[in-house]
């Protein structure tokens, strides 16, 4: 017997004027109008005569909006320009042509003016309920590869440390949290280490300045062993935790440490042993601190298990506290890969897609943003700490909707038995009780 093609009797027309796609932005809409953002945009971004100068803060908006609905292209953002969805924005919706030309009419001065931007929004969303208050924060900094196609790429043409052309970005970002406190744009090129210093800096006043009381402390990998760092992390009063580079000189100092010195770490199971030393790094130059090294045994048959008895992993800190807790800490730093994932997939930094350096370094900025907002949409509306970005989306964000008016009333209309509607209301009373703090 032939199957019956029930779905070809349904008919599809698009005609539906009140229709919302994605009607769940209005939550970070919401929480985007409390803590002013557009206006920001409009008060600390000026492009001057550029062509893309006119509504600056409607524009912004709109690609912050579109990253948060999974748009990783300009062109995307048209799907926010079907039906009534602009409605539950706040902003109005512009045209990807539009957009394009607004990303082009940045320089890179013109891209930092987006810095300013984000860190008012970190203290503002941090004095919303947001923040860490008096409680000790870690920074996790790190970099990452993206990798673009093509020769046009101005900063993205050259060939980066893995042998594929792209840029090379540096992040900032607040552990256990995953809120992005700063972020540069860098060519292909540059080592991990270019900038760091001052970007650091940069880091370092904006979490104060955010509202951060408590103390701090930086944790990088290898890429950010040097004295500048180590200097800026000083005279800062930050504590630091940096993987050491594993010069020849370092290897011969644990050599000598003696077999009594090694201490089993019992979590790590047999074949982990840490010990500690004091250490001058940087060829002797740098002020003495603590070097926690730990060993592991190779595996079986591995070719490092025929070269050598142990891998040994070095850092030096300035911390107190004992040297096993000290070294687990310090491996937590690789979850912020879990963050660098979520900005390139959650949101729009898979790819920059302008040929100008200042246009991708807007897109950058822009990108950061909406990863901060789906962060504090978490955090503030739903009391969610670590939810990631798809997840947010597929339970709340990606709703459809129809807008309707009785009585001059808006109403929202989403779908019934929602499995996460209890959920979404709470996060949209909680979102509208914030409280602007300027």
């Amino acid at each position: 017997m032939p199957a019956l093609h029930t779905l070809d009797r349904v008919a599809v027309t698009f005609d539906d004027s009140h229709a919302v796609a994605d009607a769940g932005l209005i939550l970070p809409a919401a929480l985007a109008q409390h803590l002013g953002l557009r206006a920001l945009f409009d008060s600390h971004v000026d492009l001057g005569d550029a062509a893309g100068h006119a509504n600056i803060g409607h524009k912004a908006m709109t690609l912050i909006h579109s990253a948060l609905a999974d748009g990783d292209s300009i062109d995307d953002a048209n799907a926010l320009r079907s039906g009534a969805t602009a409605a539950v924005l706040g902003h109005a919706v512009l045209a990807p042509s539009t957009l394009g030309t607004f990303l082009r009419s940045f320089t890179w001065g013109h891209a930092r003016q987006l810095d300013v931007v984000s860190g008012v929004l970190v203290g503002r969303a941090w004095a919303a309920g947001a923040g860490p208050g008096g409680q000790a924060v870690t920074i996790d900094v790190d970099s990452s590869i993206v990798e673009t196609y093509g020769l046009d790429k101005q900063g993205g043409a050259k060939f980066t440390y893995n042998h594929v052309r792209g840029y090379h970005p540096l992040f900032a970002v607040i552990a256990g949290t995953g809120d992005v406190v700063h972020c540069r744009l860098r060519g292909g090129n540059a080592h991990s280490g270019r900038g760091a210093a001052s970007f650091l800096s940069e880091t370092f006043g904006r979490v104060r300045t955010a509202g951060a009381t408590g103390p701090l402390v930086l944790r990088t990998d290898s890429g950010f062993y040097s004295h500048q760092v180590v200097d800026a992390c000083r005279k800062a009063g930050v504590a630091f935790s940096i993987t050491a580079k594993m010069y020849k000189g370092l290897h011969a100092r644990i050599a000598a440490i003696e077999d009594d010195q090694w201490t089993p770490i019992p979590y790590f199971g047999e074949g982990a042993d840490v010990a500690e030393i004091e250490y001058r790094p940087f060829a002797g130059k740098g002020k003495p601190c603590r070097l926690i090294v730990r060993r592991t045994t190779p595996a079986p048959g591995s070719q490092l298990a025929l070269l050598a008895d142990y891998a040994y992993h070095a850092l030096i800190t300035n911390r107190q506290g004992p040297t096993i807790d000290l070294e687990a800490d310090h491996r937590r730093h690789a979850e912020v890969e879990n963050t660098i994932r979520d900005l390139k997939y959650g949101v729009g930094l898979n790819h920059l897609p302008s040929g100008r350096f200042g246009a991708n370094a807007a897109w950058l900025a822009l990108n950061v943003i909406a990863h901060n907002m789906a962060r504090w949409t978490s955090r503030i509306g739903l009391g969610e700490t670590l939810i990631a970005t798809d997840t947010l989306r597929r339970h709340h964000l990606r709703l459809p909707g129809r807008l309707t008016h009785s009585a001059r009333q808006p109403t929202l209309h989403l779908p019934q038995n929602w499995p996460w509607a209890q959920a979404f209301t709470d996060a949209l009373a909680n979102i509208r009780s914030v409280q602007l703090v300027t």
